[in-house]
């Protein structure tokens, strides 16, 4: 028996257990229940137990049916899932596409890639939004989220896009005057800039070391929404900054910046957040490949990974 023919009885068969009868399975299958019988009888020989009792008025589930039944169901799931993600494939992305991201990575990193998206894909039409807060993207209709940080809600989709951490920074005038912390502890006693971004709790620095985990809470006389700005003021010796490799990179390399407390981090990944399945939308999916291309080859500042 060809394994086209073993789909097509699997699907005979879990139809009359459906319908619970050889002519109910026969006109939903637009078959003859004669048909019908002769294929469920092909299975059972094939499968070597009987699947269903028949009697004159009815007919029964066996045990074994019950078993089998449950398997034939998640092989035609997940047969009817590899045709409708191969039909998709095949569309070309078209239409609205709503993407949201945080202030900073957003303008930095996904505009310009969103921008190149669009011309790759010229059939759709993107809307890209940015905020200083989590965002649901089945309330508030978007396609997708680009978010940095590995708490995501169970009910969404995410795809790692970026591996990405967080690091401690400040300026050589602010260490000169203040000096260096030496361990996460220390930081209670510094001018630290706190940074209010998305869903990140406020003043709160959870940071890692080969060691675990370490919480510490820090303040300090400034405190903003926006990580640039704090980013600003760390480079005018007004604090140490907790920010993200990809930004904080650059102006440790010329020195503006020096990384202090380097054994500790904070995991930041960047994660492609969608409602969905991306079998279900080819213009998802094409913009999470994309992003994806582009973070891995380069197209993202040096995330130090």
């Amino acid at each position: 028996m060809n394994s086209l023919l073993e789909n097509a009885d699997l699907r005979v068969f879990v139809t009359v257990a459906r319908q619970g009868s050889f002519s109910g399975a026969a006109q939903a299958l637009g078959m003859s229940a004669a048909y019908v019988s002769k294929r469920i009888g092909v299975l059972e020989e094939a499968l070597g137990v009987r699947l269903f009792q028949r009697t004159t008025r009815r007919i029964v589930i066996t045990e074994d049916g019950e078993g089998a039944y449950a398997r034939a169901q998640a092989i035609l799931d997940s047969l009817d899932d590899l045709i409708d993600e191969a039909s998709e494939r095949r569309r070309a992305p078209s239409g609205q596409l709503r993407v949201c991201s945080s202030f900073g990575f957003g303008r930095n990193v996904v505009a310009p890639a969103i921008a190149r998206l669009a011309r790759a894909y010229p059939a759709l039409q993107i809307r890209f939004e940015v905020f200083d807060r989590l965002v649901d993207p089945v309330a508030e209709g978007f396609d997708l989220d680009v978010r940095i940080g590995d708490e995501i809600a169970p009910q969404l989709i995410a795809r790692r896009l970026m591996v990405n951490h967080r690091i401690l920074c400040a300026a050589p005038g602010y260490l000169a005057q203040h000096g260096a912390p030496r361990t996460p502890q220390d930081l209670t006693g510094h001018q630290c800039l706190v940074i209010k971004e998305r869903d990140h709790p406020f003043g709160v620095w959870r940071l890692r070391s080969k060691h675990g985990e370490e919480t510490v809470k820090v303040s300090g006389a400034l405190s903003t929404n926006h990580g640039e700005i704090a980013l600003r003021w760390a480079l005018d010796g007004a604090g140490i900054v907790l920010r993200s490799r990809w930004h904080a990179q650059p102006l440790l390399e010329t020195g503006r910046l020096v990384q202090i407390l380097p054994e500790y981090m904070q995991e930041a990944n960047v994660w492609a957040v969608y409602p969905q399945r991306l079998s279900n939308s080819a213009k998802v999916r094409a913009c999470v490949e994309f992003l994806e291309g582009e973070l891995a080859s380069g197209g993202a500042p040096d995330t130090g990974t």
